[in-house]
């Protein structure tokens, strides 16, 4: 909250709204990757047409789908990422850190540019893969044994829309309490600075984040992205069910 009320005074409601380009503009593709690549998975794990698959099948295609959407997600977090801490960046060190980035297209061009070209765009792959496989393979696992557990033995595809709201918001949770720290490892490695690098890999970022501020440091931010997870999740797995029974 104090977040919140130092953002709005700081820099208006706008400020909250601070690097939702990137991922608006990516986030119907990230979804339809994620989705698509777990159903070519599921289909592949059938034994035959219509077999309904264990919960252990569904954290193989998650973990699947996990990889495929890796490549996605890195380079749009790490605009987002530099946009949102660009004014917490400002100013603080011992070298006054310049607020440079006008947007979306801006931090792109501006990596593109100084930092490596494409390569700069995929900076934090491995901590972006290190979330996404295992964060995916337990989302889509939990998913699947609630919606089995709350159908007791039935047919899933009957449940109503409360019960894939209440599974999707579980599975979300469990994607951020599995992998959290993953997360904050990804961040701090894509707002470090090109040229004098705090970090020379997740490891060190790791190590450090640990050393300086202790297990607490790795769960920054848990709270919002909790908060943000539930609802995100449960609309996403609702509009994902009813969108595939309409199709048929």
């Amino acid at each position: 909250m104090d977040a919140v009320k130092q953002t709005i005074a700081q820099e208006g409601p706008r400020g909250l709204y601070k690097g939702m380009g990137a991922p608006l503009a990516t986030v119907a593709a990230f979804n339809a990757l994620l989705f698509t690549v777990r159903g070519q998975l599921e289909a592949m794990l059938r034994s035959h047409p219509g077999a309904a698959l264990t919960v252990n099948q569904q954290v193989v295609c998650g973990a699947g789908a996990g990889v495929a959407v890796s490549f996605l997600a890195c380079p749009t977090e790490l605009i987002k990422c530099r946009l949102q801490a660009q004014s917490a960046l400002a100013g603080s060190g011992p070298v006054s850190v310049a607020v440079k980035y006008g947007g979306p297209m801006d931090v792109a061009r501006h990596v593109l540019r100084s930092e490596g070209g494409a390569r700069g765009l995929f900076k934090g792959l491995v901590p972006t893969m290190a979330r996404e496989i295992p964060g995916n393979a337990a989302m889509f696992g939990v998913y699947e044994a609630i919606k089995q557990f709350m159908a007791g033995g039935q047919d899933t595809s009957q449940l109503g829309r409360g019960s894939v709201l209440l599974a999707g918001g579980l599975s979300g949770a469990s994607f951020w309490g599995f992998v959290y720290p993953t997360d904050v490892v990804k961040s701090v490695i894509q707002v470090d600075d090109y040229k004098n690098p705090k970090f020379s890999g997740s490891i060190d970022a790791f190590k450090k984040i640990l050393k300086s501020e202790g297990v607490k440091g790795l769960y920054k931010g848990f709270g919002p992205a909790m908060a943000r997870s539930v609802p995100a999740n449960a609309a996403c797995f609702l509009a994902y069910e009813v969108t595939r029974s309409s199709l048929g």
